[in-house]
This record gives C-alpha cells, structure tokens and sequence, in this order.
C-alpha cells in the first residue's frame, strides 16, 4: 500500500510499517507527504489485519528533521492556518487516534515537525546517535503540530519549556532520562528491535490492547491545537517570523530586533 513515493507503507504479520522516504531531503515533511501519511493513517484504521504499526525514516541521518521550511515560508497567514497547520493537526491526530499501537523507530534526527510526529506515538524507540529538538523559536515561530500539548504531556511542563524555549539539542541520553524515549537501540538493531515489540504486542489480544491504548489516551485535550494554529498563523505574520525564515534560507544568523 503505497499512496505517494514519500511515504512507504508495508504490511506483514500483522504489523504495518511506514517510511518517510525522503532521505535526501532528511525525510522534511511537505503538504504531499502530509496527506498521504493521513490516508495511510485511515488505510490502517481500517484494515482489520493490522494490529501494530511501525514508523520510521529512510536513510540513517533523520527519522524527519521538521517541516520542510521552503514548503510553508511562502504562504500567506490564511494559507498557513488554512492548509499547512490545519493539515499536519488532521494528519498528527489521525495517527496518534489510530485503534493499533503505534511504535516509532527514530533512526535519526528528529526535529520540529518531526519531533511532534514521533510524539503521536504510543512508543518510541531511539538509534544511539538519534537527536530531539524543538528549534522553532530561533527562526521565530512556534510548534505547530502538537508539540505545546504533547511534549508537556510526556516528559512535564518545565522540560518541555525547556526544550521548546531554548531550541536546544537533547541526546538520546537525556531523552531517555526525561522519558521522551522508550529504548535507546543501537543503529544496526533499531529496525529489529521495533519489530520484536511490535510482534511481542501483535501476539496479544487485539480488541484488549487497543481499548486499553484508547483508555489510557483518554486525557488528552484537544484545545491545544486550536491554541497552536491560531499561534502559527499569528507568528507568520510578524517581522521576526519573516526574518527568521529569511535567515535560515540566506543561511546566517538572524537579526531579530
């Protein structure tokens, strides 16, 4: 089942596996890659064969190193809340709402837009030399998929400040630590690893796990994605959004007044 060229998607003893497949580009996300991670998401909600899925990144640099900036720096604030947050909420939701487990295998970087991907999942196991970041507010934005709502959720209101205040790198130690990380796995074994998890939760029973998954996800709040659309539009709008962005692609450091 493959639904674009970006995003991979196999079937096989009950478990699916998706693939970023843009390793070139570190697996960035675009609206493509977006939709079609969705109508994947609904693909596997519906197949009554699969009972774990696994998500992952091509290539051994980058489980997603974040939204693909030259994608959204050129829409319009209503483009922005419109079609760019709007989707990656319709897409983060789907996958993180799916009845099977989800198990995240980060082969890499995960930064921004794909740290906040690796947090719609129920697990996530981490390669050794895997890094986590929210690095938004030094090109002047915010996260806008989730991650204000999830990040505190998993690892407390003042390691997420931290992480998403400073825009500052956590290893995989420190991610363990705080529990952002299930496992840290080294590189070669990262991709078995997840396997065996995910066969070990395939040979339960199917309908017990997924209530108990759906139990336990029963806290979550929604208001926190209409907070971060509204903050995203908002943040594009400013001087410091446009000159953050203007000094990532120019490729210096940006001069916020």
């Amino acid at each position: 089942m493959t639904i674009s060229p970006k995003i991979q998607c196999t079937i096989e003893d009950q478990v699916a596996t998706i693939t970023l497949n843009r390793a070139e580009k570190l697996n960035a996300l675009d609206l493509e890659m977006l939709s079609a991670l969705e109508e994947t998401a609904r693909a596997i909600e519906q197949d009554r064969s699969v009972r774990v899925v696994v998500l992952t990144g091509a290539g051994d640099k980058a489980f997603c190193a974040g939204a693909d900036i030259k994608a959204w720096s050129a829409l319009r604030p209503l483009q922005m809340w419109s079609d760019w947050v709007r989707q990656g909420h319709r897409t983060f939701d789907q996958l993180a709402r799916l009845r099977q487990p989800l198990i995240c295998a980060l082969n890499g970087i995960a930064f921004g837009g794909g740290l906040e991907l690796a947090l719609t999942a129920d697990l996530r196991l981490a390669s050794a030399h895997a890094q986590f970041a929210f690095p938004e507010v030094t090109i002047g934005t915010v996260p806008g998929w989730g991650g204000t709502r999830r990040l505190p959720a998993l690892v407390g209101p003042a390691r997420a400040k931290e992480m998403i205040l400073t825009g500052k790198r956590v290893d995989t130690e420190t991610a363990s630590q705080w529990g952002l990380v299930n496992e840290v796995v080294p590189a070669q074994g990262l991709m078995n690893r997840a396997s065996e998890l995910a066969n070990q939760i395939a040979k339960n029973a199917s309908v017990a796990v997924q209530l108990a998954k759906q139990i336990i996800d029963a806290n979550e709040a929604g208001a926190g994605a209409a907070f971060e659309s509204l903050a995203g539009a908002l943040a594009a709008t400013t001087e410091e959004g446009r000159e953050g962005v203007a000094a990532f692609l120019e490729k210096r450091p940006p001069r916020f007044s």
